[in-house]
């Protein structure tokens, strides 16, 4: 089952999407005003009972951000060996994980435009998988990490490139770009670790592959990364921790292959599924 947010005739949904269309759930969940909120209530599981048996309530509609009130987003940065090589530093293998903070407002949906500002042209991809928590906790251990996601999902972490240059300590600027990147097209419950450990991730441009690779090849693999974050801040359900993207972003070609206006950006997941964008310019 796989659950997103979409919107339909001016009002916003959420609920499952089958073959045939959504179906909208907010009535089954009269508390919760989205999937955010019902994952911070614990009642994810929730949803697919609720699901059983309806018809689809919209068979044309538009899909948003899979979660776009969530307070919470870190990602990793330079998760896979060959990222560490391409920065062409000299660099060892680091000890610990590099991570930042994302805000729901850098993200648009599966099927829309990423969009590519005035001020700067350099906006790149990479395609990476997400984890949502669903069980709070601290100082969680690597064996009892799994247990706290509730699901799992797909982003395209947009980043303006010039702009996570211009200070030493950060690259916040550069990677919060209005509706730069996106996050869907929808939440897949996470029910086997095979989810995870066997997953193989590929993005493509304009049909060319240009990222592909498994997520065992992690410098920090999703159950440390878990372990390190709830080290310092406690894991809140509905937190989200976009987990590091492969070799292969457009920066690292020569001369570097930028996302334009028109190119098509797909990235995907077996059992997950295709987040696909476009790019358009502000």
């Amino acid at each position: 089952m796989r659950f997103a947010t979409f919107t339909a005739n001016g009002a916003t949904f959420f609920g499952a999407i089958t073959k045939d269309g959504a179906i909208a759930l907010n009535d089954a969940f009269p508390d919760q005003a989205s999937l955010y909120e019902v994952i911070a209530a614990g009642t994810f599981e929730q949803l697919t009972e609720a699901a059983a048996g309806r018809e689809v309530t919209h068979k044309e509609f538009t899909y948003e951000m899979v979660m776009p009130d969530v307070r919470r987003i870190l990602c990793v940065g330079v998760n896979f060996p060959d990222r560490n090589a391409e920065y062409k530093d000299g660099s060892e293998q680091p000890k610990y994980m590099s991570l930042f903070p994302r805000f729901a407002s850098g993200f648009t949906g599966h099927d829309r435009p990423l969009i590519r500002p005035p001020e700067n042209h350099t906006l790149d991809y990479e395609g990476e998988v997400v984890i949502v928590i669903g069980k709070s906790g601290r100082r969680i251990s690597q064996e009892d990490a799994y247990d706290h996601i509730a699901a799992l999902t797909l982003c395209n972490e947009g980043t303006i490139r010039d702009w996570v240059r211009h200070a030493k300590f950060n690259v916040t600027q550069g990677k919060n770009w209005d509706n730069s990147g996106a996050i869907g097209p929808w939440l897949v419950p996470f029910t086997d670790a095979a989810q995870l450990d066997d997953a193989r991730i590929q993005t493509h441009v304009n049909d060319e592959l240009r990222q592909d690779d498994t997520l065992n090849r992690m410098m920090f693999p999703i159950r440390r990364e878990i372990e390190y974050i709830s080290t310092f801040m406690t894991l809140l359900p509905g937190d989200i921790i976009v987990t590091g993207t492969p070799t292969g972003a457009g920066a690292r070609f020569e001369p570097p292959k930028y996302l334009a206006p028109g190119d098509v950006v797909e990235i995907s997941v077996e059992g997950i599924g295709t987040l696909r964008n476009t790019v358009e310019d502000e």
